[in-house]
């Protein structure tokens, strides 16, 4: 998922209205998980339609694009490419700690204990390309583009932000800055609230942004330091250093001036360090895409998700109508009114 700089940056807590008229670039795959981990019955079941097909992906993608839309935001959804060779170990051990939580989930079941069978049943979220093509579909239907990287979702949108063509990359993982990505917003497509696990407590979760020249200045290191203290942390391409996370890091860092240095002096054992920094710094991208937002086309969303999945029609209605309305109206000539 990775890497974990929480210790070392402090967000700026926001709300969707901040956001109001720009393009912001969603790791696509990073939010299908979310929709599909978080939109569940008490037992950890995802939504399913009588022929027992997965829904949760696309109640996620159709509600939490709305809100996108109706705060004025112009999203674009990222998805993942060909993996990059290195990243196939992380893959690996994802599917391990799948199946782990799958059995635990299962056992949880058995002995009636929901809160923990939720929680695990979290775990084992699995996104096939059938369910992308259906999330891409519903987008389509929505007026939001997307975009195909040619192998890491958060490398391009970090690419697309850098650019200027939008103005962040949305996804909660920090390695977006590690990318290059100007502005990282985290909890896009997760605000809201949330209840905390196996309290009954709930909290308000909000958007958060980092600036990734903020974040240098604070750390007084560069974009290429930062890199290095991944690399030397452990990213989704490399094991790293065990008993380094961000602040022993971050000390190394300043200490040698760089990760080739600090692997030198320390005599630290950081196979294929090049190979995995230029994958963020010299990242597969591509400049083959276009970004044009379009009219909600209510018919195609009624058919795609009520007749062919059976969503209640009512419990769509609401956000159709606004929509609608605005349509006729002549208050929405075109997605662009919305900001």
């Amino acid at each position: 998922m990775g890497i974990d700089l929480s210790d070392l940056v402090e967000p700026r807590p926001s709300s969707l209205k901040d956001f109001k008229g720009r393009a912001i670039a969603i790791d696509g795959y990073n939010a299908l998980y979310q929709f599909l981990s978080s939109i569940r019955q008490a037992d950890g079941m995802p939504l399913m339609d009588s022929k027992g097909r997965i829904t949760s992906h696309l109640s996620g993608t159709f509600h939490r694009t709305a809100n996108l839309l109706e705060a004025g935001i112009r999203p674009v959804y990222v998805f993942d490419g060909k993996p990059n060779p290195l990243k196939a170990g992380t893959l690996q051990e994802r599917r391990h700690r799948k199946e782990k939580a799958q059995a635990q989930w299962d056992e949880a079941l058995e002995a009636g204990d929901m809160e923990t069978a939720r929680m695990k049943a979290q775990q084992t979220s699995r996104l096939t390309k059938e369910m992308v093509s259906q999330a891409r579909e519903l987008l389509g239907y929505m007026g939001v583009p997307c975009v195909e990287a040619p192998e890491d979702g958060e490398a391009q949108a970090s690419y697309m932000a850098g650019k200027g063509d939008v103005y962040a990359a949305a996804s909660q993982d920090y390695d977006s800055l590690l990318f290059g990505a100007p502005v990282l917003v985290r909890n896009m497509t997760l605000s809201g609230r949330r209840k905390l696990p196996r309290r009954n407590v709930y909290v308000d979760v909000v958007p958060e942004t980092l600036k990734l020249s903020d974040m240098l200045g604070a750390l007084q290191i560069t974009r290429e330091q930062l890199v290095d203290m991944g690399v030397l942390m452990g990213t989704d391409f490399n094991a790293g250093v065990k008993g380094i996370g961000p602040k022993k890091a971050l000390k190394l860092i300043k200490e040698h001036g760089s990760g080739e240095a600090a692997i030198r002096e320390k005599k630290l054992d950081v196979p294929g360090f090049m190979k995995v920094r230029d994958i963020f710094l010299k990242p597969k991208v591509s400049d083959d895409y276009e970004l044009s937002w379009g009219r909600m086309d209510r018919t195609k969303i009624e058919n795609m998700l009520c007749n062919e999945f059976e969503f209640a029609l009512q419990r769509l209605g609401t956000t159709l109508d606004k929509i609608s309305e605005g349509q006729k109206t002549g208050a929405q000539r075109s997605l662009d009114s919305w900001f």
